[in-house]
């Protein structure tokens, strides 16, 4: 990850950007530079992934333009060729050095030709106008608000911006901004035709699309390793890049001592596709200690975001602090794709599409968010295959009729596509899904809601509770989340729309806990 901030104002503070944009030195602490425009400010923190020497530091500037970018731009090459071709020249091996090139061709249409997850922000020399953007899903983050002289600032992260902009709110994926106003450019949960592909023509090609994703992402000249939570999602996204490495690839797992459902199910996985493993342990001491620390750097008082986040931060500080590894590939983004727990309550094929629909427009304000943050803190890079572009597309396309789960197997569709392929034990790949911030101890969720009740009398919740009007908390532990949160982001809840919870509309799923260990159908889960 890199740290991007724009301060599009002649008149911006240099003092007071520095001030701002250096809370987020951790994710990118290779290098550091300012450039004046004469027309504002553009920052960035360097973390080096691709292109490692000192000539793909940015921002990048040409012909009196410059752009800032933290992204990956997948196949970079092939669109480099071709400006190569036009007359245009590279002074590094970063993929980012095109995005000039590329809006000088293209103007604001290249956006729409990028296989890529990025947040950039770029100063036209010409007409000295800002241009911003980001990704169709959010991966890479994007904040944006407005000074006093009502002049836009954009930031990777919402503490950039805390005490120079009254509201902060987040960059909508899938657009750009210019001349004042945000045009969408790719709406990725948007499904323009229905695709009615067969069971297995589907399966075939998720099993293709997801593979492909895997590949393009092991391409880096940094370290790369995996998190390895032993759930479905994770383990496919492992098994995937083992059968195209050629040496074994390095495993993260996570879990309290005690209980932690996944850590036994990870060294299944990681004994079968023969991974260097590694086993993280955390206590209760852990759990509470680092909690006002983690809604710092998450920057949300969402429950469910929260509780996942504990296990994963406390992972990757592990993986900043004893190996060079500088790029973790996840497994976000299937849940939203093929259905939660949750999700088998569905009411009708319709519904589930409209569910998802609802929950990838939102990522980049939850799991996304949590990833990035808990990731990039540590100053390192995530990679999301089940978040590329081509397989998302693919997958929301599809007839929701073969989505829905009628097959008494949630997420039928992707654990079919692998059936057969000999890339994980059958009883990982047909295993039920628990929850991660339940996976890694049932205990730690209990830790928390212990903790929270300890901090109020029902009278006190009751009463505080009250202060708050937008997304207001409805447990003692929401209330205690949303407090830390308005102490480093005062009046900013609507960053987040509001609480990930299981559509409350529908039969069985009216509860007042994001956990699906509270859902009837939860079973054999949490064992």
């Amino acid at each position: 990850m890199c740290s991007i901030m724009g301060y599009c104002s002649p008149d911006a503070d240099i003092e007071l950007f520095k001030k701002g944009f250096n809370r987020t030195k951790s994710r990118g602490p290779d290098d550091s530079r300012i450039v004046d425009t004469g027309k504002g400010f553009l920052g960035f923190h360097r973390l080096s992934i691709m292109g490692l020497t000192p000539s793909g530091m940015q921002p990048f500037a040409l012909n009196g333009s410059c752009v800032i970018c933290n992204g990956e731009l997948y196949g970079f090459e092939k669109e480099k060729e071709l400006l190569i071709q036009k007359g245009y020249t590279f002074n590094s091996d970063s993929d980012c050095e095109i995005i000039l090139p590329m809006y000088f061709e293209y103007g604001t249409d290249m956006f729409s030709r990028l296989d890529a997850e990025f947040a950039c922000v770029i100063f036209d020399g010409e007409t000295g106008d800002f241009i911003a953007a980001r990704d169709p899903i959010g991966i890479r983050p994007l904040y944006y608000g407005y000074d006093e002289n009502g002049k836009i600032l954009f930031a990777s992260e919402a503490k950039n911006l805390v005490g120079l902009a009254k509201k902060i709110m987040p960059f909508p994926p899938g657009h750009y901004y210019k001349d004042g106003a945000f045009i969408c450019y790719c709406d990725i949960a948007k499904v323009d035709k229905v695709c009615n592909d067969d069971v297995e023509t589907a399966c075939k090609k998720i099993r293709e699309k997801l593979t492909a994703g895997v590949q393009k992402r092991l391409i880096s000249d940094a370290k790369v390793g995996f998190l390895l939570s032993g759930g479905l999602d994770s383990s496919l996204v492992c098994a995937i890049a083992t059968a195209e490495s050629k040496k074994p690839i390095e495993t993260f797992a996570i879990g309290m001592s005690e209980d932690a459902i996944d850590l036994k199910y990870a060294r299944q996985v990681a004994d079968f596709i023969g991974s260097h493993h590694t086993e993280v342990y955390m206590t209760p001491e852990d759990v509470i200690s680092s909690l006002e620390e983690l809604i710092h750097l998450l920057g949300t008082y969402d429950i469910t975001t929260i509780r996942a986040s504990v296990g994963m931060y406390l992972v990757c500080k592990a993986i900043h602090e004893k190996t060079d590894i500088r790029v973790l590939l996840t497994g976000e983004i299937s849940d939203e794709l093929f259905g939660y727990k949750y999700t088998d309550f569905a009411p009708s094929a319709q519904a589930f599409q409209k569910e998802a629909e609802k929950r990838v427009r939102e990522l980049h304000m939850y799991d996304v968010l949590r990833a990035d943050r808990c990731i990039s803190v540590n100053s390192l890079e995530a990679r999301v295959p089940f978040g590329d572009l081509d397989f998302v597309h693919y997958v929301m396309s599809l007839n929701p009729e073969i989505k829905i789960n009628k097959y008494g197997k949630g997420k039928y569709l992707l654990r079919h596509a692998f059936e057969g392929e000999n890339i994980l034990p059958d009883s990982i790949l047909w295993r039920e899904k628990a929850a991660f911030s339940d996976a890694v101890g049932h205990s730690m969720v209990d830790y928390l809601k212990e903790y929270a009740e300890t901090q109020y009398t029902d009278e006190e919740f009751e009463k505080r509770k009250l202060k708050y009007t937008h997304a207001q908390p409805f447990t003692k532990e929401s209330l205690l989340y949303r407090e830390i949160f308005e102490k480093y982001y005062p009046n900013q809840s609507e960053m987040i729309v509001d609480f990930w919870m299981p559509n409350k509309e529908w039969d069985g799923c009216d509860v007042n806990d994001p956990s699906a260990r509270v859902l009837s159908n939860y079973g054999e889960s949490g064992k």
